[in-house]
């Protein structure tokens, strides 16, 4: 059943990163570096502004919704009403996200998909580099030991 929940998790991941950017990947212009987001100011696709205010209309809902879905799974779907047993199924889940978006979303989605090429912008690298997935997934990996607490307190404060 984890495994099924797991696989569910990163589907909502991935869906809410393509509903974000829809057919255009300037929607994502956020998650590109500040090089490739500079040549597309430059060229004036973009402002920083509208940057700026994509990301916000993105990242709030998006860790809101993967917040109430971890605490639904967890509490809901799982039924664990102690901290520890909420706490690494929490652990497991932001971990798994976490690899997922650095191999499946990095990795091979960006590197291999022609949708998240822009337009004059081809000469940039846009994608990360297997050394930077692995030092900012593993950053993230120590980041989650410790923000894995949070969904298992609300676990806890919602079913207890």
């Amino acid at each position: 059943m984890i495994i099924l929940q797991l696989i569910l998790y990163c589907a909502l991941f991935k869906l809410m990163v393509k509903s974000a950017v829809g057919n255009n990947a300037l929607n994502g212009l956020y998650f590109y570096p500040k090089e490739v987001r500079e040549r597309v100011y430059s060229l004036g696709l973009s402002d920083p502004g509208t940057v700026s205010r994509k990301r916000k209309r993105f990242m709030i809902p998006f860790f809101l919704v993967m917040l109430a879905a971890l605490v639904l799974i967890i509490g809901a779907w799982n039924g664990v009403r102690e901290f520890w047993p909420a706490y690494l199924q929490a652990l497991l889940f932001l971990e798994t996200m976490n690899w997922f978006d650095g191999v499946v979303i990095d990795r091979i989605w960006v590197v291999y998909s022609r949708f998240w090429v822009i337009p004059g912008t081809e000469d940039i690298p846009f994608a990360r580099t297997w050394p930077q997935v692995v030092k900012k997934r593993g950053i993230l990996t120590a980041v989650w030991i410790v923000g894995a607490a949070v969904p298992a307190g609300l676990v806890l404060l919602i079913w207890r």
